[in-house]
């Protein structure tokens, strides 16, 4: 028997809340006895499993999805992500209006309507108030990246109200001491912040990263350019917000360098927009380094993914964590999932220590 409900809210209602939603759907009929889904990491975590999680609640500031219900606005325009299923079961949640702050980019709203963006005239309204009324237990953080003023609004939103926050992008509220203080003070577990795909760019480039350290080989230079068509990647190219997100993306990597290669060797961070590209995310890796006697090794290599599908298992694994730490009276960053599942967590491990602590956890209760 399933433990219960976990009730989530979702702020930004965009391709990764759309692929969220579908594969709560699809991995619905997934028969109880089965103990293994492709796809997820865990099928089940301490008794949950994803056909647990019920949304409660959702936020957003466009004009296409605020006040329509939640299962419509997942599939509006401008989200493109591929189909995992032909539609979304049907919600009574009703999508309403959050705080603007910096939530949207200015040149947004200079593209075709099928991809800019209009803020809907509406007036926000009490986040908190809406969380309690709700039943929420967790938030999860979909913002734009470069949405600092919201992210910190929803964020005290969550205090206010008892909510865990899971922050999916990169701006550093878990990861941040006092932000963290401030949720374990409250007695809130907390996870963040800027969630790593299942398979993607980080993941890849932190892996063969160590592997080059692992194998005695010295790392002189690397890069990691990515090339997208989702609104994530036609909101990125005002640069000036993505000052958290090159740190985000640049630390989850060199965490996994013992030593310093020189800033000038490291370029990590988003590319370009193809609005061709839609959904699916191409990235380039390259690695220089130096092994046996200083003979030179160079990698490259190719990866392609559907952008929002590959991140919405790791969350789903992340917000069934939060609500174990909460069931378990756990407050504060919760460190082993966030350090497995973001780019920018309080405390940067190796994927396999991080991995192993979360099974402990799941087994033990040890956190």
């Amino acid at each position: 028997m399933s433990p219960g409900p976990i009730r989530v809210a979702i702020v930004g209602v965009g391709n990764c809340a759309s692929s969220f939603l579908q594969g709560i759907d699809h991995y619905r009929s997934v028969p109880a006895e089965t103990q293994q889904a492709w796809g997820l990491m865990h099928l089940e975590m301490g008794g949950y499993r994803p056909s647990d999680v019920e949304v409660v609640a959702a936020f957003d500031i466009d004009r296409r999805k605020v006040g329509r219900l939640l299962h419509d606005a997942a599939l509006a325009a401008p989200n493109c992500t591929t189909a995992i299923r032909a539609s979304l079961e049907p919600r009574s949640v009703h999508v309403q209006m959050g705080p603007v702050h910096d939530g949207v980019a200015p040149h947004m709203a200079d593209y075709p309507a099928e991809r800019s963006f209009r803020v809907a005239d509406e007036p926000p309204v009490d986040v908190a108030r809406v969380l309690r009324e709700s039943g929420a237990e967790i938030l999860l953080c979909y913002l734009p990246v470069g949405s600092s003023k919201a992210a910190q609004s929803y964020a005290e939103a969550c205090l206010e109200a008892g909510v865990s926050l899971v922050n999916c992008m990169p701006v550093f509220i878990a990861s941040d001491p006092q932000w963290g203080e401030r949720f374990r003070a409250a007695g809130i577990p907390c996870a963040g912040d800027d969630i790593k795909s299942q398979l993607g760019a980080t993941i890849l480039h932190r892996t063969l990263v160590r592997l080059f350290v692992d194998r005695g080989v010295q790392i002189n230079r690397t890069y990691q350019l990515n090339t997208g068509g989702n609104t994530d990647f036609l909101n990125m190219l005002a640069r000036e917000r993505l000052v958290s997100k090159k740190i985000s993306k640049t630390e989850a990597v060199t965490s996994q360098i013992p030593y310093d290669i020189g800033a000038d060797n490291v370029h990590i961070g988003p590319s370009d927009y193809v609005p061709w590209q839609y959904d699916n995310k191409v990235c380039f890796l390259r690695i220089e380094g130096r092994g046996f006697g200083g003979a030179p090794i160079e990698l490259e290599t190719r990866l392609s993914v559907q952008d929002s599908p590959n991140s919405a298992g790791i969350v789903i694994d992340v917000i069934r964590y939060v609500k174990l730490a909460r069931d378990r009276g756990l407050a504060g960053p919760l460190l082993p999932i966030s350090a497995y599942t973001m780019k920018h967590p309080p405390v940067q491990m190796t994927d396999a220590e991080a991995a192993a602590r979360i099974e402990a956890f799941l087994d033990d209760g040890a956190s």
